[in-house]
């Protein structure tokens, strides 16, 4: 009878400490899945290439990392020229969880840094306004906000 009762208390722990990693999943996250400060996109990050460009979001998309990362989120935003640029905004994780979704059709303003990776062009975004809402990705030193409070890991 005691080895039963015993099985039912660890059954209900179990149970709830389920339902609880359930009802927040940022708990289950460890560490920055591969886009900390040693992860190769914030080495790429330059302060001295920083720009700003205003377009529309033409695609909102899931991408792969790298080796060893989990998946990111990218946009491809059109310019008042009509170029089209990439900007990667950081990873999936951590933008999915964010107040401020963008979607294809929004009007933005994004600062990043000009980087080359993997041969194209690609601005690492620091702040993307939208409308009168700025989602901060990044300090002024480019450190992803992501990776740990003010720059402690």
């Amino acid at each position: 009878m005691r080895r039963i009762s015993a099985a039912l208390i660890l059954l209900g722990i179990l149970i709830g400490a389920t339902t609880t990693a359930e009802a927040r999943p940022w708990q289950r996250w460890r560490g920055s899945g591969g886009w900390g400060p040693g992860s190769r996109y914030h080495r790429l990050y330059n302060v001295d290439t920083v720009r700003t460009v205003v377009g529309v979001v033409v695609s909102v998309d899931r991408v792969w990392g790298g080796p060893g990362m989990s998946a990111g989120i990218r946009l491809i935003l059109r310019t008042g020229d009509r170029r089209t640029v990439r900007i990667l905004l950081g990873p999936e994780w951590y933008i999915t969880r964010l107040d401020t979704p963008l979607r294809r059709g929004d009007s933005v303003e994004i600062r990043g840094s000009l980087v080359s990776l993997d041969g194209d062009d690609v601005i690492l975004a620091a702040i993307v306004r939208k409308g009168n809402l700025s989602l901060v990705l990044r300090d002024e030193n480019g450190f992803p906000l992501w990776a740990g409070w003010r720059g402690r890991m």
